[in-house]
């Protein structure tokens, strides 16, 4: 597998380009979300338009103090549409439970936090009735979580609540239950417990005494028996305890429309404006404030770091009044809310039409020498060019882990191989430098101990501690392997596996056209008919994937933007040229010749997709300006730069439009 950045190789136009820098400030560099009827996800509510969920908007401290805005739900306007041939959006995330401390608290009080659970594990058996106080949180949802964060990532502490202090102890029921199985075992047990989970179950590990079984039996019971009962299973590998929640009460067989009520969710929708802040860096933030978990979030994609992003996003469980209260808190941490209104679902990964981009690329200058004149003939002879023809609709370098030692693609390649053992430790490589997390991993990678790993590893890296969690408690085999990997989330299994397909896909592409030209050809896939997004509640869209036949070839009946090119799976077609034979020589040399892109052990699947070969921009607009430049030893400079405004599809990278304009890489 190749390790280089994506096969960005070719261009669709053949103008001259020129350099020039972007992201050189987040300011040069914004991103709006276009939601599936049209619109900016950051423009004004306005009355009595069918697309928005309500008429009255409930700003944020940076618009308007007023807290009491009358809040009127209406009918949304339509259900989810599908976004067409992209296979697993390139916006897919992780989504994944976070507790961190640093955040939730603040790094003094965190710190103090730390040293207190030291010395009480030092001082363990020797002074009694160790307690700190965390200081007063006189909101009671910032209460709860600080109670859920402290309990998840110390679970031998207990917390109490004087009127708005939080205290923290030793939890004698802790130390009761480590007394008759592992350290581990018991965290992983107590942070069961707190998690309430329904459906769940806690299973300890095989013990072929039934007198130290009983006793632990006993514990259980006494101190968690109205929430949980315990059952002894014995299978080929022994005996073993499995606790599950004690159900509060089952349905009817038949539901009355009262009782389905009272199962809908509350939703809350609002616009996210981020700044220098990855998507779900975000999301952690709000949700330690509001007192839910990352999951709890819900979004129609992803959104660049280093920029300024503007995004829609749903929140369950959370009313507008209270998402607006906190928007102060929000604000500190350069978010910004707007457009809050209850929802009646939560938005799905892909339901957004595409981005508008407004981009400064600064130091614009020519390959050769020209004037300022000729510079901006050269920039308007490029921009216009892509215009017309498009761009190759390459994935950008972000969608495998741009900067990372390990990319993305080889982890899910690993995944598709079924090699397990390779899988994690690629997952568990460290890239360059020395902060915690990194160390942990590079301390996995040389000794091989998860348990040492996994103590060395921050609270916030929730999927290193689950997997290094499961590689202790199941080893490190195969079948260890496994269950680490089915510790996580089933959207982070089925990222990593996807993520191999668009790496094969940049070089398909590169291939089809350095072999087969600019126009399409006999044997090429093609979509007879472009998609358009549909806002009718319930539409879908099937792509009418047809081959080109010499006679079509001949009479030019199609066009390169129709051309298609396949995402590997287990249903979809391929070209039926020296392309289709080029991915079958490609998964082969992958070791994939004989994939079913299926990992039964994983529960994951890989059906396939396509993607069209080119890219359109739309609603470009553009202006080369002049500004001074002041260095240390000369006088001030006058240089180029480019204001830029374009809408691109989902799915669609703008880092890799800016590349075919500028013929060299931003």
């Amino acid at each position: 597998m190749e390790q280089e950045t994506p096969s960005l190789q070719c261009f669709i136009t053949d103008h001259e380009g020129f350099h020039g820098t972007i992201k050189n400030s987040t300011k040069d560099f914004v991103v709006i979300e276009i939601d599936i009827h049209g619109h900016a996800v950051n423009r004004p509510l306005i009355p009595d338009d069918p697309t928005d969920l309500t008429c009255t908007e409930v700003r944020g401290s940076s618009l308007n103090k007023n807290l009491n805005a009358n809040l009127r739900p209406e009918n949304t306007a339509s259900d989810e549409v599908a976004v067409g041939m992209t296979g697993l959006n390139d916006d897919d995330v992780l989504s994944q439970d976070c507790f961190d401390l640093r955040v939730i608290l603040g790094s003094s009080a965190n710190e103090a936090l730390e040293q207190f659970t030291n010395r009480m594990l030092v001082c363990s058996g020797e002074q009694k009735n160790m307690e700190m106080s965390l200081g007063s949180f006189p909101d009671k949802h910032q209460r709860a979580n600080v109670h859920r964060a402290v309990r998840h990532n110390f679970p031998f502490l207990m917390t109490v609540t004087n009127q708005e202090e939080i205290w923290v102890r030793e939890d004698p029921g802790f130390k009761e239950l480590s007394e008759l199985v592992s350290e581990e075992e018991a965290e992983d047990f107590f942070r069961f417990i707190d998690a309430k989970a329904p459906g769940l179950a806690f299973t300890f590990l095989t013990d072929n005494s039934k007198e130290h079984r009983t006793r632990i039996h006993h514990f259980v019971s006494r101190r968690f028996g109205k929430l949980v009962e315990t059952k002894s299973f014995t299978d080929q590998d022994g005996t073993a305890i499995t606790v599950r929640l004690r159900e509060r009460g089952r349905w009817p067989k038949k539901r009355t429309a009262a009782d389905c009520e009272k199962q809908v969710d509350t939703y809350t929708a609002f616009t996210l404006r981020k700044e220098n802040l990855e998507t779900l860096e975000a999301i952690s933030y709000m949700a330690a404030a509001l007192g839910v978990i990352p999951s709890d979030f819900s979004y129609a994609g992803t959104k660049d770091k280093k920029g300024i992003t503007y995004q829609s996003m749903t929140v369950k469980k959370i009313s507008p009044q209270r998402l607006v209260e906190l928007t102060p808190e929000f604000e500190r941490r350069g978010m910004q809310l707007s457009r809050i209104i209850p929802a009646s679902e939560p938005l799905r990964l892909g339901r957004l039409q595409g981005n508008h981009f407004d981009l400064v690329i600064r130091d614009v200058r020519p390959h050769g020498k020209c004037s300022s004149t000729d510079l901006e003939t050269l920039v308007k002879e490029a921009v216009e060019n892509v215009k017309a023809h498009g761009f190759v609709n390459y994935y950008g370098p972000q969608r495998f882990g741009n900067g990372q030692s390990i990319q993305t693609d080889q982890v899910g390649l690993a995944l598709l191989k079924e090699d397990m053992n390779a899988a994690v430790r690629l997952f568990l490589s460290p890239d360059e430098g020395d902060d915690l997390h990194n160390k942990a991993k590079r301390h996995f990678l040389h000794t091989g101990n998860a348990k040492e790993s996994l103590a060395l590893m921050p609270a916030c890296r929730a999927r290193e501690r689950l997997m290094l969690r499961a590689l202790h408690r199941y080893g490190k085999g195969r079948q260890g392997c496994e269950q680490a990997w089915l510790s996580l989330p089933h959207a982070t299994r089925l990222f990593y596996l996807h993520a191999y397909c668009p790496r094969l896909w940049n070089q398909a592409a590169s291939y089809r056209l350095r072999a087969l030209g600019p126009r399409p050809v006999q044997g090429d896939l093609v979509q007879a008919e472009r998609l358009r997004h549909d806002p009718t509640p319930g539409a879908t869209h099937t792509p009418q994937v047809h081959v080109v036949t010499s006679a079509e070839e001949r009479d030019n009946v199609f066009s390169l933007d129709q051309v298609i090119l396949p995402m590997p799976g287990n249903t979809v077609k391929y070209p039926e040229n020296i392309v289709g034979e080029w991915y079958r020589d490609r998964l082969a040399q992958d070791g994939l010749g004989s994939s079913r892109f299926r990992i039964p052990s994983l529960k994951l699947n890989v059906p396939g997709s396509y993607r069209p070969l080119l890219a359109i921009p739309h609603n470009i607009t553009y202006k080369v300006h002049e500004e001074p430049q002041v260095t240390e030893h000369l006088s001030p400079q006058r240089i180029s730069l480019l204001t830029l405004s374009f809408d691109l599809d989902a799915s669609c990278y703008a880092t890799v439009f800016v590349r075919e304009i500028m013929k060299c890489e931003p």
